[in-house]
């Protein structure tokens, strides 16, 4: 799986910059920031239910296969 590397980063960390300008990236960090909370705060209970229908699953083919 490829990522992003360190020079690209700093790429986008410049062209932000010259987009939004110094005063307005703090902001714009602050924002993405809470827009990340929210969403992993909004998936963790799919995630949870998904682990816990797993686990169900598991356990009805281990006591088929008794």
């Amino acid at each position: 799986m490829m990522g992003i590397g360190p020079a690209g980063i700093v790429m986008i960390v410049l062209i932000a910059l010259l987009l939004f300008g110094s005063k307005k990236l703090p902001e714009l960090g602050r924002a993405v920031g809470r827009t990340l909370h929210e969403f992993k705060a909004g998936t963790k209970p799919l995630l949870e239910e998904l682990d816990t229908m797993e686990n169900r699953s598991l356990r009805t083919i281990d006591e088929e296969k008794r």
